[in-house]
């Protein structure tokens, strides 16, 4: 009897130890540095890295290629970018869209918990993976994206005139929206470090503020030709107008530039590259590299490695659209410098000289800037430099090609304004392409191998997995295209 008494209270010792596990198992699996609400700022780093990360890797594998940055050392296949041969192209699509699932929840939630300044840099976001998408595509959906959870998988495709509306309409609320005299209650900016005031005013969200209207001025700008229809000229005039209300980018710290500092996650999407993927198997191209070499371009020392011709350690291109029997010697021509992989402020969207070069060009046309199109030529230029940690070599801006010459036509002072923008949007996501479609400058030199009917590509024909996956509306927007291949001409280039 004593000995099933004993039992009886070990069981129970062990099942009351048992209740007690179980009662605390919570509480002792909770990760303390683990959030327990998912709130704006827990989302917000981690999309800024890897939205820009996608972005700054699609100017190196697609526009510098099909802008004359560099050629490929051999493609005997008779394809490529720089033969103006574009395929369907899914991985932005694919990576875009997933980003934008987080800016909508981005959106959403701070909504939910009443934070505007979340609520812009969302917006501002947005605008921004838009206006990329339409730019490359033309109709894409919007309106009915990112609505899975709803249980639409299927969205209709939106006109591109009306995805432009509405971001630039979005972009009029991102501006009214930013409180610069509060800080991200959740932080996790890392563009602008937004997360604290500096006395009453948060520095960041000032420069939150100058960068949607900077991007807003951009997208404005790129759909001047359809000024009839969205009445673009009074939105630039009201802009340049009142500086309080919409201001700017002013100095080079306003830039749009995220800062890959190398420590886990925020490496450069380079770190790792190997030689042969870096610059073994690309060279920059005789038109990108002669420019440089003619107006002695301090950028080529950072930008570029040098081959030894006749002892002389030289900067050397390659020719671009060549034909399919040509093949470039190994370590004979200029490539990416290795100095590239590890650069800090590597994540650019937009940048002040950029900004210069658009007031250049709005002051040619009449436009008041509150300058002249030689001081914002000559800004954008310096701003440039100054970017890439670079000083103004004296007398740089007075070499023949450089110099801005007021008294040149119209097309004569765009061109050159649109040259340096040119050079200036290195690794910028597609934006030199953009331009180029939009205004015809630079004037690439077209190479021997380019076939006869291939013609400079004005869009990216849609991914093929479309056709499986969402057939019925994508027909719609090819219909309404009026079809489905580089050549088609989107709404604003038309």
């Amino acid at each position: 009897m004593k000995k099933y008494s004993f039992n009886y209270y070990i069981l129970l010792l062990v099942v009351m130890l048992m209740s007690s596990c179980a009662k605390n198992f919570e509480s002792l699996n909770t990760d303390p540095n683990r959030p327990k609400e998912v709130n704006p700022g827990v989302m917000l780093g981690q999309l800024q890295y890897r939205i820009v990360s996608s972005a700054v890797t699609s100017s190196r594998n697609f526009t510098h290629e099909l802008m004359q940055v560099d050629a490929p050392r051999s493609s005997p296949g008779g394809t490529g970018l720089h033969r103006y041969v574009v395929n369907p192209g899914a991985g932005v699509w694919s990576n875009f869209y997933a980003y934008l699932t987080d800016i909508e929840d981005i959106y959403r939630i701070a909504d939910d918990l009443n934070e505007p300044n979340y609520k812009a840099i969302a917006l501002i976001y947005k605008s921004w993976a838009y206006s990329i998408l339409t730019d490359l595509y033309g109709d894409v959906p919007f309106s009915e994206a990112t609505k899975a959870t709803d249980g639409n998988f299927q969205p209709a495709f939106d006109k591109q005139k009306d995805i432009y509306t509405r971001i630039l309409a979005d972009l009029e609320t991102a501006n009214e929206l930013i409180n610069t005299g509060k800080a991200l209650t959740y932080g996790g900016d890392i563009l602008y470090n937004a997360n604290a005031l500096s006395g009453s005013v948060n520095p960041g969200m000032v420069k939150w503020k100058r960068f949607g209207n900077s991007l807003k001025l951009r997208l404005l700008v790129r759909i001047s030709k359809r000024n009839d229809e969205v009445n673009v000229n009074n939105q630039i005039n009201a802009m340049l107008a009142d500086p309080v209300k919409y201001p700017m980018f002013v100095v080079n710290g306003d830039e749009a530039i995220l800062k890959f500092t190398g420590s886990f996650p925020y490496f450069n999407p380079y770190y790792n590259a190997r030689q042969l993927d870096w610059r073994d198997g690309t060279y920059f191209t005789k038109f990108f590299m002669d420019k440089m070499n003619a107006d002695n371009d301090p950028r080529r020392t950072l930008w570029s490695t040098t081959v030894t011709v006749g002892g002389v350690p030289s900067y050397v291109g390659i020719e671009s659209g060549y034909p399919v029997t040509t093949e470039y010697q190994v370590g004979r021509n200029s490539s990416y410098n290795d100095v590239l992989k590890t650069y800090v402020p590597m994540g650019i969207m937009m940048t002040l000289a950029e900004l210069e070069f658009i007031k250049a060009e709005l002051a040619v046309k009449g436009f008041a800037t509150g300058k002249t199109a030689k001081q914002h030529y000559d800004a954008g230029i310096t701003a440039s430099m100054a970017q890439w940690g670079l000083t103004l070599p004296a007398g740089y801006l007075n070499q023949p090609g450089v110099v801005y010459d007021a008294t040149a036509s119209t097309a004569q002072q765009l061109e050159r304004i649109m040259l340096q923008k040119y050079y200036a949007y290195f690794f910028v996501d597609y934006q030199s392409w953009f331009e180029k479609r939009r205004t015809g400058y630079p004037v690439l030199p077209r190479g021997t191998g380019i076939p006869a009917e291939n013609k400079f590509p004005s869009r990216v024909p849609y991914p093929t997995y479309l056709q499986s996956l969402n057939a019925a509306n994508l027909a719609k927007a090819i219909t309404s295209m009026g079809g489905d291949n580089s050549d088609i001409k989107v709404w604003w280039e038309k």
